[in-house]
Formats: structure tokens, C-alpha cells, sequence
């Protein structure tokens, strides 16, 4: 049997309408048998989508003809078999939910750090805050070796405890990090807004590190939010039997 493409993207991009825009993506998507997951705000678009690696980049390829979607930037991983049972485009206020003002992750981002620079800075023992997004779950799994993580259980609860723990940052380089990148488009900037002022956003998240420069300075696996439940340094299914 054919392997199967997993990926995931998203773009933080003003969308006028999202009602129209899940109008024309939903039959197309269902006209090629794509399975997955996509999200629309009108901040944005968060997409997690598996089938045959042809019919995910005939989808792909039509994403992209729209000019507000132009080279997203999309992680791959394989597996044997489709981690989803159908597709689903649904309407939200926030493609990631945080429930905070004040900052602008569309027009005003916090700077990236690429996977090799980080493993770069990592190597050399440069000492940086690597600072976990992500939920109590997902840690729990695996994460950076020596990250702060404040102990936030989601998403919407790490503003919180930001501005809890914001003090622990002044006159240090913090690298946020999450899954795939897209949390920390809204923490980075986010913690600037509080005052921190050297903090960077992995780019891609641990997704994107694990694909490019592997699984140093990580322990454990990656947790993924669909049947595969978790990833391993090689981006394939973990197969550890607690999951």
C-alpha cells in the first residue's frame, strides 16, 4: 500500500469572508477524497490533512493560486495509514485559540529562529530560555531538553501564567516553541507585548526542527493531534505503548 502524506500549515493572514472561503475549498476537497482537518478565521487558516501524496498536493496547489495563501509553509511526515476519517473545514473566531488584544500576530510578528540556528546555538551551549508553548498532555510526551514550561493545561491559560512569570525572562534570549509553529506566533509576540525583549519563535515548531535537523537536544516524542497521537525524531508514528 501507497504511503500516506501527512501535512501541516497555517498562515496568519486577514480573511474577509471565511464562509465563502469554506464554500469553495469543502466540495473540492471532498471531490478528491482529502481527509483532514481545516481551520478558517478570519485571522487566518490552520490545516492538518492526509490521503495519497497526490490528491494532498492537488489540494495544496489550489491553496496556493489564491494569493493570500501563496507558499505556505508546510510540514510533511508519512505514515501507513490515514490518521483522519473524513474532512472538515469549520468556521472559528481564532485559528488557535488565545483570547488575548493587544498584540497583532498578523502584521506585527516576533522574529524566527530556524531549527538549525537553534541546534546551532544548542551545540555551542549558548544558554537560552527554551520556552514550551504547549499543554501539560503534550509535554508530558517529550520536549527540549531543560525547557521551562509554566504549567499551563491549554492554550488560552499561558497568558496567564506569562504574565505571572514574566520576570523570569528580562536579560535572557528565549526561543518559544510549540508543535508546529503556530502557537508561538501568538506567545512570541505575545511576551514582547509584556515587556520581554529578545524572543524568538522556532520556526516551524518541533515539527519543522525534527525534519531538518533531527532529534538532538529533544527527549521523547513530538505529540500530534490526530489517530497517530505522537511522532518520533524521524516524524513517523511513535509506537510507545502508553499512547
Amino acid at each position: 500500500m501507497s504511503r500516506i502524506l501527512n501535512i501541516a500549515t497555517y498562515r496568519f493572514v486577514a480573511i474577509a469572508d471565511p464562509a465563502a472561503l469554506k464554500a469553495e475549498w469543502l466540495p473540492q476537497a471532498k471531490a478528491i477524497g482529502l481527509k483532514g482537518t481545516i481551520l478558517i478565521a478570519p485571522e487566518g487558516i490552520n490545516m492538518f490533512l492526509a490521503s495519497a501524496e497526490t490528491t494532498v498536493r492537488s489540494f495544496l496547489a489550489m491553496v496556493n493560486d489564491d494569493v493570500r495563501f501563496n507558499d505556505l509553509d508546510i510540514k510533511e511526515s508519512w505514515s501507513d495509514e490515514v490518521p483522519f476519517k473524513r474532512i472538515k473545514i469549520k468556521l472559528k473566531p481564532e485559528i488557535v485559540t488565545f483570547r488575548q488584544a493587544g498584540f497583532d500576530p498578523v502584521n506585527a510578528p516576533a522574529p524566527f529562529m530556524a531549527a538549525s540556528e537553534l541546534k546551532r546555538r544548542l551545540d555551542a551551549g549558548e544558554n537560552i530560555v527554551l520556552l514550551d508553548t504547549r499543554n501539560d498532555v503534550e509535554v508530558e510526551k517529550g520536549t527540549f531538553n531543560n525547557a521551562l514550561y509554566w504549567g499551563n493545561r491549554n492554550f488560552t491559560e499561558f497568558a496567564d501564567a506569562a504574565r505571572e512569570h514574566i520576570g523570569e525572562l528580562e536579560n535572557r534570549t528565549v526561543v518559544s516553541f510549540c508543535t508546529g509553529g503556530i502557537r508561538c506566533e501568538k506567545a512570541a509576540p505575545f511576551l514582547q507585548s509584556l515587556g520581554a525583549k529578545d524572543v524568538f519563535q522556532l520556526q516551524g515548531g518541533i515539527l519543522r526542527y525534527f525534519e531538518e535537523v533531527g532529534h538532538d537536544h529533544y527527549t521523547g516524542d513530538c505529540f500530534v493531534f490526530d489517530e497517530r497521537r505522537a511522532v518520533d525524531g524521524v516524524l513517523e508514528k511513535s509506537w510507545d505503548v502508553s499512547l
